[in-house]
């Protein structure tokens, strides 16, 4: 019998997972032994192994007693009547040597001797029984085996005498055994078609179908190539690269051998790229030997895609039933694994290689065209025209600017902006277009934009256009980095529009001009030279009402200049709220952003983060990547004050990985000025001074968001590792510095606070005093718990003994009223220690546990420890505070994050909790948020490595990795 499992130098395997077919191959050559005449048609596609499973049968144990006659058809043969027969009984092909006489007499094997004559024709009857005889002189002697390989090529009178033979051989030991290309048989106009499929209906005839490798038959071809055990990951991805065909896993084998990669996960890396240009090889092969329709297809297929596929026969020009015989040629070949559409990037591009460039843009224009006119979508019918080296018709741009349009609804700017720059190159004179595109590339590239929108500023341009287009350039120039140039402008356009519009303006007109001042306010508040003369100008402006976008802007604005004038918080939480609080209105993220800057200085905290939930909702679905870093910094900074340091440190930490993937990324500072404040109360002071040595100081020093929050965290950052000197230098600049700018708010940059904690810990408490006087006179026009406390606190530490002990009461009553943990932690610290130096250990123990406990349900590390160690000192016992990455999750989202681990899925975690799926995913998210990672198999490696045991599953949860 024949073994079952050999190699083949060039296919990669023979008779691997073919055991079933060696099988019946074996049985038909016992049937044939004992007389029962019979054939048998292996089929399958190109590169499946049909051939080297013919070649290991007929060398193998079943044929080792027959006479073996073999041959291969080749292509085109199928035109020269019995030209299979030649390849069977000529000298090149016969097992055993038969005499030259009779082979000679037979005329009929003359190569067109018979041309023309059918089937049914007597001299091609005679010639049958001639070579009837002749077989029956071999079968007379010993078993016989005719194979004939490829008879897809074959023609139609050879395919009709082995029928002839097949008939009248019973009782004879004889086996015929032919292979086929499967996809050869749906070749309609073939002459031999009908013959092949009337020898295999034969009731003595078994088709036998090879089928593409499994995956452990892969693993099997693989450990005979290597000589090192494989990955699975690398048998994996051979097994999907070439679909199972032996002869295209071969190939890639000896092209990873060849390039130095073995069977590891390295090698698997490099599997999807050597895959793609073995395939693309095969595909140049397979067409070369296909009729031309078959290759016009596959162009079609190429260039149209997979949304595409409907129309492939009129790009085409083929009838629709060869378009699905050439279908099934490319699918059984492994070029269209599934659907209507080419199996990879490189197989796409070997098919369209035969086409020059004018030609290929031709077949693009054409699809274009086709699908524009059956109505298929305009991005679908776009994506046709990006790859055209022009844009030349009339009806292009059209369909480029309405594709842009719905690329834009989508939240797909990038995408809109390719669009956008096909119809420039057409009409580069178009300031709709510049703006269109201008807008689209504001949250990926601000330079670029800003540069289009300078450019759309012509002089020609109506005042209204140009006060729109200078809004746009303000809002975009505040992500360039352009504020000043872009101040400049606005003031222009409104003096501009006051002379043009007049006192009595259109409604239109107003809103107009209400938009450009809010746009003014914004970008004037950014400038540290620009914030005192912006805040005089908005002195002198109308307040809005609060009824449209642009006054809800407007009002926004204003809110946060009024907050930062050091005036009572009434006033400009009132705008804030009001600019907020229609539903109806689709405001913009600036509205929104300050906002929820002014109710956070306000305490307000449920409100400013809805507000900032909402900009960051848009921002994640439209794309808006430079607005949802900024978001995400500013949702930081707010929950860092709000004592939610694990929350503050998963946002900012996310927004510097997206800031940093980014083209601006160095130009915005604020994500890592949020996680380097995170960083200091976590004890990771050194991070954070490394991190904020990496900022820029041509993109921190100008900017009033970002100058003074980095003098405050730097000094912070300097007092952790114990130069105080040097913090109180960083925070007496920042003082210096708002004062220059004239920023007023005891709550934004509280330097005064750290100062006088500074001076009060180097033994100056003369001097803490001066800070600590600034900071009350701030506090009081405020007027919120949490600056009250401070202010508390300051003047506590700069007075000495019982007087400095009730001031430093009256700080932790208040603070304990505000939603500032982290702050009211500090203050039992401070008084805890302030207790200890009177002698009053008790009360000292009692403030010291308090500021321990509170600061580590913050997440504030440093100050947890801080506390711990004093009250040590004071004779109190605590357990030890660790640095575990679980200390930042809640016990809730502990106990889902072991059941995770452990194997559980999200429904079976939620049953076990008795709670929602919904709020299991919602815990997980966070999970994954706040350690940082982005799968359960991360999650598993963070819980094990924090000695952490995990959950034991529900009985019902599913295996581990599921999730319901």
């Amino acid at each position: 019998m024949v073994r079952s499992r050999s190699l083949d130098p060039d296919l990669g395997s023979a008779l691997v997972g073919r055991a079933d077919v060696v099988r019946e191959l074996n049985r038909s050559a016992r049937n044939a032994h004992s007389g029962r005449a019979c054939s048998a048609v292996v089929t399958g596609p190109a590169g499946i192994g049909k051939s080297a499973l013919l070649r290991a049968f007929l060398t193998g144990d079943a044929c080792r007693h027959a006479t073996v006659l073999q041959g291969s058809c080749e292509e085109g043969a199928e035109r020269d009547s019995f030209s299979g027969i030649r390849t069977l009984l000529g000298p090149a092909a016969q097992g055993v040597p038969l005499e030259a006489a009779m082979c000679r007499a037979l005329p009929a094997l003359a190569p067109g001797a018979l041309a023309g004559e059918p089937p049914h024709a007597p001299v091609v009857q005679r010639a049958f029984h001639d070579l009837h005889r002749l077989t029956a002189h071999a079968l007379s002697r010993r078993p016989l085996v005719l194979a004939l390989d490829d008879v897809q090529y074959c023609d139609e009178i050879s395919l009709r005498w082995l029928d002839f033979v097949l008939r009248r051989s019973d009782g004879l030991p004889l086996l015929i055994v032919l292979t086929q290309q499967s996809e050869a048989a749906l070749r309609r106009r073939a002459p031999a078609r009908h013959a092949l499929a009337d020898l295999s209906a034969h009731c003595r005839t078994t088709t036998l179908r090879l089928r593409p490798l499994t995956e452990a038959d892969v693993a099997a071809v693989v450990r005979a190539f290597f000589p090192v055990p494989a990955a699975p990951v690398f048998v994996t991805r051979a097994r999907v690269a070439t679909g199972g065909n032996p002869r295209l896993l071969g190939r890639l084998l000896h092209e990873l051998r060849a390039e130095g990669a073995g069977p590891g996960v390295g090698g698997a890396d490099r599997i999807a790229e050597t895959g793609g240009r073995v395939l693309a090889r095969w595909a140049r092969e397979l067409l070369d030997r296909q009729p031309p329709w078959v290759g016009e297809v596959a162009r079609a297929v190429a260039v149209l895609g997979e949304r595409g596929a409907d129309h492939v026969g009129p790009l085409a020009a083929v009838p629709a039933a060869e378009v699905e015989d050439a279908l099934a040629v490319l699918r059984e070949a492994g070029l269209v694994p599934g659907g209507r559409h080419l199996a990879d990037g490189a197989v796409r591009a070997a098919v369209l290689a035969t086409l020059d460039t004018q030609a290929l843009s031709g077949l693009r224009a054409r699809a274009a065209l086709l699908l524009s006119d059956a109505g298929r979508p305009a991005e679908e019918v776009a994506e046709h025209l990006l790859r055209l080296p022009s844009i030349c018709a009339p009806w292009m741009p059209g369909v480029l600017l309405e594709a842009a349009a719905r690329a834009e609804e989508r939240g797909a700017p990038e995408t809109a902006a390719r669009y956008l720059y096909r119809v420039l190159e057409v009409d580069p004179d178009s300031v709709e277009v510049r703006v269109r595109l201008a807008r689209a590339l504001t949250e990926t590239d601000p330079p670029e934009a800003v540069g289009l929108l300078r450019e759309a500023l012509a002089p020609s341009i109506d005042v209204r256009t140009r006060a729109r287009i200078a809004a746009q350039f303000g809002t975009t120039g505040l992500a360039a980095r352009e504020g000043c140039v872009a101040l400049g402008l606005l003031e222009d356009v409104l003096d501009t529009l006051d002379a043009e519009l007049g006192p009595d303006p259109l409604p239109a007109d107003r809103e107009l001009r209400t938009l450009v001042e809010s746009v003014f306010l914004i970008v004037g508040t950014h400038g540290r030279n620009t914030f005192a003369a912006t805040q005089q100008g908005a002195a002198a402006m109308t307040l809005p009402e609060g009824d449209t976008p642009a006054q809800c802007q407007k009002l926004a604005a204003m809110a946060v200049l009024t907050a930062l004038d050091g005036q009572p918080p009434e006033p400009a939480v009132q705008r804030a709220v009001r600019a907020i609080s229609s539903p109806r209105l689709l405001l913009e993220s600036w509205t929104l952003i300050n906002s929820a800057f002014v109710l956070g200085l306000a305490d307000r905290a449920e409100e400013a983060l809805d507000a900032l939930d909402r900009v960051l909702r848009h921002g994640r679905e439209n794309s808006a990547v430079w607005t949802y870093a900024l978001a995400l910094s500013t949702r930081a900074m707010l929950q860092h004050g709000l004592g939610a340091l694990p929350d503050a440190l998963a946002d900012a930490r996310t927004a510097v990985q997206i800031s940093g993937a980014e083209r601006w990324g160095d130009t915005m500072v604020l994500p890592r000025l949020a996680l380097a404040s995170v960083l200091v109360d976590r004890g990771e002071a050194a991070s954070a001074e490394r991190l904020l040595a990496g900022t820029e100081p041509a993109w921190r020093e100008q900017y009033v968001w970002t100058y003074y929050r980095y003098l405050m965290a730097h000094g912070r950052a300097r007092h952790a590792l114990g130069d105080a000197e040097g913090a109180l230098a960083l925070f007496r600049e920042c003082g210096r510095a708002l004062e220059e700018a004239e920023v007023r708010h005891a709550a934004y940059v509280p330097w005064w606070a750290e100062a006088a904690c500074v001076l009060a810990e180097l033994g100056r408490p003369e001097e803490a005093r001066e800070p600590a006087a600034h900071g009350t006179r701030l506090a009081r026009q405020w007027g919120t718990p949490r600056v009250l406390g401070m202010a508390a606190l300051a003047r506590g530490v700069a007075t000495p003994g019982e007087g400095g002990v009730e001031l430093l009461g009256e700080a932790v009553r208040e603070l304990s009223a505000s939603p500032a943990r982290v702050e009211h932690a500090r203050a039992e610290l401070v008084l805890g220690r302030a207790l200890l130096t009177e002698g009053d250990r008790r009360a000292a123990r009692e403030h010291l546990r308090a500021a321990a406990g509170l600061a580590q349900r913050c997440g504030a590390l440093a100050l947890g420890q801080d506390a711990r160690a004093a009250l040590v000192a004071a004779g109190g016992r605590m357990r030890k505070m660790t640095t575990s990455p679980l200390d930042l999750l809640t016990s809730m989202e502990r106990k889902v994050a072991s059941l995770a681990a452990g194997g559980a899925g999200n429904r079976s975690i939620a049953q076990s909790l008795y709670v929602s799926v919904r709020t299991v995913e919602m815990h997980l998210t966070s999970v994954y948020r706040k350690l940082d990672v982005a799968e359960r198999a991360q999650l598993d490696a963070v819980l094990r490595s924090s000695g952490v045991r995990e959950a034991r599953a529900p009985r019902s949860a599913p295996r581990p990795g599921g999730q319901d």
